[in-house]
């Protein structure tokens, strides 16, 4: 009995969903298996199932000998659309694992390739993407991790400072050690007037991006009468690139909030992207008990181990006119995808890129939610806008970005040795004369309630900064040359400046203690009270420009009961210096780790919890 057979017999599939299949099989030149998982008609739990009954035990297909000779004969592209592969000759047959035996365009690929009958073993899908990813990906995964490199070098940080960047460190490390040696009291005068006056400087420069932003609004908007204009029939395939690491606990929900996607099954390109070594997930994938809308791709191991490497793999696959990412925990909304096929059909073509909002499902868990939601609400109702309205490079967010696939392509892709990969793409975009778009539709996420975790999260993305600070600063002239003096200012002052600030910040309230509560006199006799005063005036008024700020985006996203919570911005960002250090550490000695956030950590699940 075959697969398509012994599904319908289990009551799996029913014989319209056969014809559906088959249908859709001979049209796309997928296998019927293929077709069956990806796009919902059967649970994996039922297919694993119906395996067992033909009394198939496939446990050591990872031990299964190969040769090299017969693998180099087929194309992974190949082998994923159709969950098959040959993997050596033995007794005058191709030794060939199959999910679907009845497959007889991979059967007559087999015979015309190697002159031979194939020699077929059934086992199930996952076990098969996990095989011929790992055996026959490596050029795929290659291309991920050197291609941006291989086609502008000048834009990869895999170099994490240039000869001269060091040269440049080191001689003004040289001529402060002498000048400290010289004169003491006068060269700690003098750094101390730089750093506060920088201080003070990058504070200000943010509060003027806040108020141009907040006369304008970035969202674009998708009406409800345009989105009842959309024809299901002529929306293009959507892939949805889905990056996760140790996510078995998350993987179930993950599933079931893209199940609401309102767009239609057969035009979703759903990857879900597996690294090799994370069998909880693939097992926990293994263990879907409902159907589910989704492609496995497994990630052949290669250093960096990173998420835009990952994603970089995904795209070699994908079969999408536009490309999103999701993280694990996200909840986008289930209109998203039209609005934006209907957005970027109105916008004109240099808009290359839409970014959905962020919120947060459970802001009002804890203190850290709070803060998280504060800072993301400037962010996205200020920030950005006064970005986009002062021509200034806008660093793009993690996850519900949405590209035209073929220029994000030609745009290099993704870094995959900047941890922050979605700011430098933000850049390199911004530089050939891109755009970038925020819609109005939102996805929900989960905010850091842990500080721990928050401190790994937020010492990652910091560290990323200070990489995609390094890399568009090699070459100062030339980066002008890109995107104008307008550009170079706003791209110093606020991807350079922000690691300073938080770097900076310790500093100025150490010497605030020192002065003010302790009375030191020693620091009164290092620096004369014009000096101190000074240090003090950018301190307070730099902590109270950003309260001010974080104040109007509570009102405009009428969020009042975090107004209070405003007033804690100082000890946030004391958090964040501790995560700036901690970046700084790890930009030197190991600038490519991927310091992994936990997600599925707080108790608010869904965002029709959060409180209004």
């Amino acid at each position: 009995m075959s697969i398509p057979e012994l599904l319908i017999k289990d009551g799996f599939i029913t014989a319209d969903d056969r014809e559906k299949i088959d249908r859709y099989s001979s049209e796309s030149g997928l296998s019927f298996i293929k077709i069956a998982l990806t796009l919902g008609y059967i649970s994996r739990k039922n297919y694993e199932r119906s395996l067992n009954e033909v009394g198939i035990e496939f446990a050591q297909i990872r031990e299964m000998e190969y040769d090299q000779d017969v693998l180099d004969k087929i194309d992974l592209s190949f082998a994923n659309e159709h969950l098959a592969l040959p993997l050596r000759i033995e007794n005058g047959k191709v030794v060939t694992v199959m999910a679907n035996p009845d497959d007889e365009l991979f059967v007559d690929f087999i015979k015309f390739t190697y002159d031979l009958e194939p020699h077929i073993i059934i086992a199930s899908d996952l076990d098969i993407t996990w095989l011929s990813n790992k055996l026959i990906g490596e050029k795929y995964v290659k291309s991920s991790v050197f291609e941006l490199l291989k086609r502008d070098p000048d834009s990869s940080a895999v170099v994490t400072f240039s000869s001269a960047q060091l040269v440049f460190i080191f001689i003004l490390i040289g001529v402060v050690a002498v000048g400290l040696v010289m004169s003491f009291k006068n060269t700690s005068i003098i750094l101390n007037v730089i750093i506060s006056s920088f201080f003070l400087v990058a504070i200000i420069f943010k509060l003027f991006l806040a108020l141009v932003g907040s006369r304008f609004e970035l969202h674009q908007a998708v009406t409800k009468e345009e989105l009842k204009l959309t024809i299901d029939d002529e929306l293009p395939i959507y892939t949805i690139l889905l990056p996760v690491y140790k996510e078995d606990k998350l993987i179930k929900k993950l599933i079931w909030n893209l199940q609401a996607i309102d767009y239609p099954r057969h035009k979703l390109d759903v990857k879900l992207l597996i690294e090799e070594d994370d069998d909880k997930t693939l097992n926990a994938v293994r263990n879907l008990d409902f159907p589910a809308i989704f492609e496995v791709l497994v990630v052949p191991y290669h250093m960096p181990k990173t998420k835009p490497k990952a994603c970089n793999y995904g795209l070699h696959f994908a079969r999408g006119k536009y490309l999103t990412i999701y993280d694990a925990e996200d909840i986008p909304d289930t209109d998203q995808l039209k609005k934006v096929v209907s957005l970027f059909g109105k916008l004109p073509s240099e808009y290359i890129c839409v970014q959905s909002a962020l919120n947060y499902f459970n802001r009002n868990e804890n203190f850290l939610t709070r803060m998280f939601t504060l800072e993301y609400s400037y962010w996205f109702d200020y920030m950005l806008p006064g970005l986009d309205t002062l021509d200034i490079p806008i660093p793009l967010g993690g996850t519900s970005n949405h590209f035209k696939l073929q220029e994000l392509i030609d745009l290099g892709a993704w870094d995959p040795f900047n941890v922050t990969e979605d700011a430098d793409l933000g850049v390199r975009a911004y530089a050939k004369g891109h755009k970038i778009a925020i819609i109005n539709s939102t996805t929900y996420e989960e905010a850091n309630n842990e500080p721990f975790n928050w401190i790994r999260q937020r010492s990652r993305w910091i560290k990323g900064y200070m990489q995609t600070y390094l890399v568009h600063m090699r070459d100062p002239v030339k980066l002008v040359k890109k995107i104008g003096w307008k550009g170079f200012l706003g791209f110093n002052f606020f991807i350079g400046a922000t690691p300073v600030i938080f770097l900076v910040y310790p500093l100025l309230l150490t010497f605030f203690i020192c002065y003010i509560i302790f009375d030191l006199s020693s620091i009164r006799t290092l620096f004369p009270d014009w000096v101190l005063f000074m240090s003090i005036f950018n301190l307070m008024v730099g902590n109270i420009l950003m309260i001010y700020v974080n104040m109007m985006a509570v009102f405009k996203r009428r969020y009042y009961e975090l107004i209070l919570f405003a007033i804690a911005n100082p000890i946030y960002w004391l958090m964040h210096s501790i995560s700036a250090y901690k970046g700084l550490y790890q930009l030197v000695t190991n600038p490519f780790y991927w310091e992994k956030t936990n997600h599925g950590l707080s108790k608010v699940n869904n965002p029709t919890n959060v409180v209004k």
